[in-house]
């Protein structure tokens, strides 16, 4: 080939081209604008506040802290790029202000070995107890706790529980020698100057930050994790498909479609949907038939109804 070296030229041309549409493809563009939005609409709602009144200021910014929850939950599963400190950097300052985000990827990557999906002790997002912890708590914590199984409490309640539960565990696990947790919330400290100072210079106070913006976003949050499991004794029965509405399917980056997502969780949020059209009647038959149409389906049964128990129904150790 060296006696043609326009030849060469065309071929190396070719071979740069791929390599260029394949970096295109890697670079997940619809997660970066999405990455962008919700950044820019949270710093404009924190800012402006005054001039958009609290009203639409604080519904807008939790918004956005639930679809940073949702970005999040894109960069632990490999996404926008093939390198997670990139995709970390991506979701460092912490809008909700509560959760580390190392922290919610060790503990929502465990959650996904489907085998023990539910299970009060081996898997860290079940709401489930197991009946001797149950039956060991005060009346009054078994009440809360039951009123938490309704969509209503969960809503409510659902944010500071999840919150108090992971602190504590992170506090007696730090003073145990976890240097892996400690490490956690020192990033998280980290990420959280920058949001706390914008919330700071912006006037918007830090009480109704709390109260108008972190924990109306993190119930957002709970709107879709409150029906995404159930305990059942068949593993693909135990996982949700909700056919959301366009506006929070986009909110929740289509992990509505959860059982889809946990067949295939290296897939990315905006693909999801094609996928789960294409083998619609497989994926309904294979979980059972659990699912809901749309959360207002999910609210007119269990709003203010106990969805299930407290204590796991078969899982007795």
């Amino acid at each position: 080939m060296g006696d043609y070296p326009h030849e060469e030229l065309a071929v190396s041309a070719a071979v740069a081209a791929g390599a260029r549409r394949r970096r295109r493809r890697e670079i997940e563009w619809p997660t970066f604008l999405a990455l962008a939005g919700c950044y820019a609409v949270w710093a404009a709602a924190i800012w402006w506040h005054a001039s958009l009144t609290l009203w639409l200021a604080a519904p807008l910014a939790a918004y956005c802290v639930a679809l940073q929850s949702s970005l999040r939950h894109e960069a632990l599963h490999g996404h926008p790029t093939r390198s997670l400190a990139i995709n970390e950097a991506l979701v460092f300052p912490p809008l909700c202000l509560m959760i580390p985000y190392r922290r919610f990827r060790d503990t929502h990557l465990r959650h996904h070995h489907d085998s023990r999906l539910t299970d009060p002790y081996d898997d860290p997002e079940s709401w489930y107890l197991a009946e001797r912890d149950y039956r060991a708590l005060p009346a009054p914590v078994r009440l809360l706790l039951k009123a938490n199984t309704t969509l209503a409490g969960r809503l409510v309640l659902g944010p500071p529980l999840s919150v108090v539960g992971l602190v504590r565990h992170d506090i007696r696990a730090m003073r145990a020698g976890d240097r892996r947790i400690a490490a956690a919330w020192a990033l998280h400290a980290a990420g959280a100057a920058p949001v706390l100072a914008w919330i700071e210079l912006s006037g918007f106070g830090m009480l109704t930050y709390l109260l108008a913006v972190a924990w109306p976003g993190l119930a957002l949050l709970m709107l879709r994790t409150f029906a995404e499991h159930r305990a059942d004794p068949e593993v693909a029965r135990r996982t949700a498909i909700i056919e959301a509405s366009p506006m929070l399917a986009f909110l929740y980056l289509n992990n509505n479609l959860h059982y889809v997502h946990h067949q295939r969780p290296r897939v990315p949020w905006y693909q999801l949907p094609a996928v789960y059209r294409a083998e619609r009647e497989r994926f309904r038959a294979e979980n059972g038939g659990y699912g809901f149409d749309g959360y207002a389906d999910l609210a007119r049964r269990y709003l203010l109804r106990c969805k299930e128990p407290v204590a796991h129904p078969f899982l007795r150790r």
